[in-house]
């Protein structure tokens, strides 16, 4: 059964295989293995973005993200995505962003990927509808899934065999891959590395959020120094060399992570992570084994020092046994099967009814 499936991102993060986002480093690599295992990838994504298979990019402004931007964007997504599903036979349309509601379409089978917490979430989405299927990304997240809400099992997130295969004399630097924003709490990682004299690195993206500018100039940029420096995006392979180098990958997020794919790819690569025990991280982190749970910088800075005696070939061993791309691509492969059947045999109905 080959299969046309449309990939819809977040309207204002690019994908491809160097993406910040968790999201997109998952539609990205769905993209991919479609092409590979011969259906059609199609991916509607911002401008700048890549893609394996067609890419149809939408045009959305660079300046500040406001509610007049996420209109405009949300428009064009309708337009594109319509035109799409009318000019093509598409089995499944597979939706990424937190802000799917506004371009949903009517009358396809549709599956969206709850990337985010469910809180963050309008609550109409957990009310049933026809074409609409919901998931989560981990068991955790699954747990708090709203009373009645009807979802399909949750698939966990997978990391590129690459990273598996990188390895590097490790230089004693802290690393942090993430958003630049007031929840993920990078000021903590910083003062818990002044605190343990550690260098640390940061990967990641600052968009263009009012309230993530003004976070980035005064929690975080006060606090950086020649030890402890902001890198900006990371490509995959530079990611890979100082994730695999780096005496630990810190994630000091105060949200409740839905998964976090930073801490997955830090194991993969043999670095033991420390991560304030939020959300899902505490079913990725085994606490003294291939990480450490910590609930405050101090706490932090301690578990930095730590961490040079945990054991690198465990932490690969850990996510290659819980965290394959392999296992997590079969599994969407499943649920587009399962979907665009049921899509095809009402559809069959509906003509012969």
């Amino acid at each position: 059964m080959v299969l046309t499936v449309l990939n819809v991102a977040y309207p204002f993060a690019p994908v491809g295989p160097d993406a910040v986002g968790g999201a997109e480093q998952v539609l990205s690599a769905l993209d991919y293995a479609l092409v590979e295992q011969g259906h059609r990838s199609i991916v509607i994504a911002c401008e700048g973005s890549t893609a394996a298979g067609e890419l149809v990019p939408v045009a959305v402004e660079s300046g500040r993200l406001d509610e007049t931007a996420r209109e405009r964007a949300w428009a064009a997504y309708r337009a594109a995505i319509g035109e799409v599903v009318h000019n093509e036979t598409v089995d499944l349309v597979h939706l990424h962003g937190i802000d799917f509601p506004a371009y949903l379409p009517e009358g396809v089978p549709t599956l969206a990927t709850l990337h985010l917490p469910l809180d963050w979430y309008p609550a109409s989405i957990f009310r049933p509808h026809a074409d609409l299927r919901l998931h989560c990304v981990s068991e955790a997240q699954d747990a708090t899934r709203p009373p009645g809400a009807q979802l399909l099992p949750p698939i966990p997130n997978g990391v590129s065999p690459k990273l598996f295969a990188t390895t590097c004399r490790k230089r004693g630097h802290a690393i942090v891959l993430s958003r630049i924003c007031p929840e993920k709490g990078i000021d903590i990682a910083l003062q818990a590395c002044r605190l343990a004299d550690t260098p640390l690195l940061i990967g990641g993206r600052v968009f263009p959020y009012a309230a993530h500018e003004c976070y980035f100039e005064e929690r975080v940029r006060p606090l950086l120094d020649e030890r402890r420096r902001f890198l900006g995006p990371l490509g995959f392979d530079r990611k890979r060399r100082l994730l695999a180098a780096a005496r630990c990958a810190l994630i000091p997020s105060l949200a409740a992570e839905t998964s976090s794919l930073a801490a997955i790819e830090a194991l993969a690569c043999g670095t033991p992570v420390v991560a304030l025990p939020n959300g899902a991280l505490p079913s990725i982190i085994e606490h003294g084994k291939t990480g450490f749970l910590v609930r405050d910088a101090r706490e932090m800075a301690e578990a930095i020092l730590a961490a040079g005696d945990l054991d690198s070939e465990e932490c690969r061993a850990v996510a290659a046994e819980r965290f394959s791309l392999e296992t997590m691509t079969a599994r969407y492969f499943d649920v587009y099967r399962g979907i665009s059947r049921r899509g095809r045999e009402e559809s069959a109905l509906e003509k012969t009814g």
